[in-house]
């Protein structure tokens, strides 16, 4: 059955590119139609985009895909950002006032164009977290209304380098696919994995991917720190397999036998696990090895999280991804954080329904795709898919949601949590910006040079000789008298 309304969203991984089409029914549920995924170890690396010709081939492929399984095309997609340089940093906005008065919208807006015009160095910002205001010496996180001379924003930029923004970017736009709607991809899964007492009391978020590992720090209901370890499980293959073994079969023993706490005790000095049917590798030395890069990997988990926040997660520690499947994970987490409030998020809080494996396997590989999924609200639905094509006919013209194009035009402000701007947004908020400020200008000189005008008459009206004139004037007006009729 051809569907006309359903939204696709698509994940950048290391590993696997993975392409989600689903369909948002009126209870709020989510049904998944269509699910692609393309081996992306040739064009993306430790999350990001580095060949941008391969990327564009492994889009179109998973676009083909998804049409000829849903029948239609597709007119744009929802995409998640995330990966390596990805990092947080903290920014104090702060104006003073020369006489007490009460803070308008207009003051909020002012200092979160402040800090959305910060500069780094090689850096974009892909969105600034609002922590709390400071109105004089009183925190508050809605100060409008609240008079003061002193006001004072918090802000947490998130940030990236700018060469894979751009990257990222390019392959849309060489794969000529339309993007709806770009989402920082550890805040979209946050909001699907996470829950409103987890968020409030304080926890720590761990996505352990294939190349890299994502922390994200929550407490109050706001982000307060997040970072991409460049460390992943694909790690944990490369040490197995420098036991003199390809990295497909220290992969597959990985997933054996792998294993992330041992307790000293429990290893059998003389077992040992195949690793084909003629080679062996003792089972000491391999839970060794596994465990030793395991424990690196959640000591820099918690080297990311800020010391104000290391002794109040009552909500404890979130585990998900690829790499939360393994054996053991919540007690290494456990003995190394002390954190005794261990949870590995296998899926979504949104209800799904599928037919498909992959989604119903349940294994927290899928949780991004779907919170991405369940952030769209455009219909990514086209025409009717022809199967056979028609090599002669002209290349179709994309129709865009008008919703999309008008989102295309926000300015940094008006942007939602979470929302990560496409470049060509950017270029054209940029260029609304000019023109609004350059009509500001124009407006200015006009009334510049008419109070100066005016200026110049009064100046002229009070001179000397116009004085002089005026009074020579009334006193001939005086001497001849009225004119007779």
């Amino acid at each position: 059955m051809v569907s006309k309304d359903f939204i696709v969203a698509i994940e950048l991984g290391s590993s696997k590119m993975t392409g989600i089409a689903g369909k948002k029914n009126l209870d709020g549920s989510i049904q998944v139609l269509a699910c692609v995924k393309e081996d992306s170890t040739a064009c993306i690396h430790k999350g990001v985009v580095y060949n941008i010709d391969k990327t564009a081939q492994c889009l179109t492929s998973i676009i083909n895909k998804l049409e000829k399984q849903l029948k239609t095309t597709i007119t744009q997609v929802y995409v998640g950002v995330g990966g390596q340089s990805i990092r947080s940093v903290r920014n104090v906005i702060t104006k003073e006032m020369s006489t007490e008065a009460p803070i308008s919208q207009d003051m909020v807006i002012e200092l979160m164009d402040a800090n959305r015009n910060m500069r780094y160095p090689d850096l974009e910002i892909l969105d600034a977290a609002v922590q709390e205001y400071k109105v004089d010496s009183q925190y508050q996180l809605d100060p409008v209304g609240i008079p003061c001379t002193r006001f004072e924003g918090n802000f947490l930029n998130i940030l990236q380098r700018k060469t894979f923004y751009k990257n990222l970017n390019s392959c849309f736009e060489a794969a000529n696919i339309n993007v709806a709607e770009m989402y920082l991809a550890p805040l979209a899964l946050a909001d699907s994995v996470l829950t409103e007492a987890e968020r409030r009391s304080g926890c720590a978020l761990v996505d352990l991917g294939a190349d890299t590992t994502t922390v994200s720090v929550y407490s109050k209901n706001i982000l307060r720190h997040i970072a991409v370890i460049p460390l992943g499980s694909n790690n944990i293959t490369k040490d197995i397999a420098s036991l003199q073994m390809e990295e497909a079969d220290a992969e597959r023993m990985k997933l054996k036998y792998g294993c992330a706490y041992t307790e000293n005790g429990d290893i059998d000095n003389n077992l040992k696990y195949s690793i084909d049917s003629e080679r062996q590798v003792e089972a000491r030395k391999f839970i060794e090895i596994v465990e030793g890069r395991m424990e690196e990997i959640i000591a820099n988990v918690w080297c990311q999280v800020p010391e104000d926040y290391c002794d109040k997660l009552l909500g404890g520690i979130i585990l998900t991804g690829g790499g939360s499947n393994m054996e053991n994970i919540e007690m290494a987490f456990r003995n190394y954080t002390h954190v005794d409030k261990i949870r590995v998020a296998k899926f979504v809080t949104q209800t799904i329904t599928s037919n498909i494996n992959e989604i119903n396997i349940r294994d927290g590989k899928m949780n991004t795709v779907l919170g991405l999924l369940a952030k769209g609200d455009i219909n990514c639905a086209g025409e009717e898919f022809d199967p056979n094509g028609n090599l002669f006919a002209t290349p179709k013209q994309v129709q865009v949601d008008a919703a999309t194009e008008q989102r295309r035009a926000r300015q940094a402000t008006e942007i939602p949590a979470g929302v990560v701007r496409t470049a060509e947004e950017i270029r054209r908020a940029d260029e609304e910006a000019r023109l609004k400020r350059e009509e500001e200008e124009r407006q200015a000189r006009e009334k510049a040079e008419e109070e100066a005008r005016e200026a110049e008459r009064i100046r002229k009206e009070n001179s000397i000789w116009s004085k002089g004139w005026k009074k020579l004037k009334n006193f001939g007006e005086t001497i001849l008298g009225p004119e007779e009729e």
